[in-house]
């Protein structure tokens, strides 16, 4: 059976460059035959967090706390895909990923980070690694940064510089080793 992987792409700015590095991301997920999901903010529009996912009744979540909460359940792990704003992630990142916990428990995440200058966002790495450690999704150790993200993708997720191939390559390596053997462990049984 393959994996099932979220994309989480956290950027609702208008003319975003970072939209083409999650698609990207998608489409090298699915070449390895696992299932890469694309939770685009823009597409599952979340009010702002007042009440978490856990917090509802059975049946009375709004239907894209429903929707969302379903493909995070069924995920193995999670690739985040951010820009850094002040040094820190994007608003509508935090808010997505805040509206649930149990969902992540003991799936691990990957990091993409990107920016318009030099440094390919790698300072909202720091803020990432907290909140997926603290969510039990915790992050591999490689990320994968991305500077001048607006030379190196187009919005469909075309590639413009083929050494984001190898990149890429390896980092997923990674990946998929943390969720295979965070899956074979699940499957033994966890403490919650």
């Amino acid at each position: 059976m393959s994996n099932k992987i979220a994309v989480i792409y956290g950027s609702v700015r208008k003319g975003r460059k970072g939209i083409g590095a999650a698609k990207y991301i998608v489409k090298k997920l699915n070449e390895r035959a696992a299932e890469g999901v694309l939770i685009d903010p823009i597409e599952y529009k979340l009010p702002l967090l007042e009440k978490m996912y856990k917090s509802y009744g059975e049946g009375e979540a709004p239907k894209v706390l429903q929707d969302l909460h379903e493909i995070f359940t069924e995920s193995d792990g999670f690739i985040l895909v951010s820009a850094e704003y002040n040094h820190s992630i994007p608003p509508a990142l935090s808010n997505l990923i805040d509206h649930f916990q149990a969902e992540f428990f003991f799936k691990p995440s990957g990091i993409v980070t990107y920016s318009a200058g030099s440094f390919g966002g790698v300072r909202a790495t720091h803020q990432l690694r907290s909140i997926t450690g603290e969510l039990g999704m915790p992050s591999i150790p490689a990320m994968l940064p991305i500077p001048k993200v607006q030379d190196v993708f187009n919005e469909d997720g075309s590639l413009n510089d083929d050494a984001y191939e190898r990149r890429t390559h390896r980092f997923l390596d990674e990946f998929d080793w943390y969720v295979e053997a965070l899956k074979t462990q699940r499957q033994k049984g966890t403490q919650y």
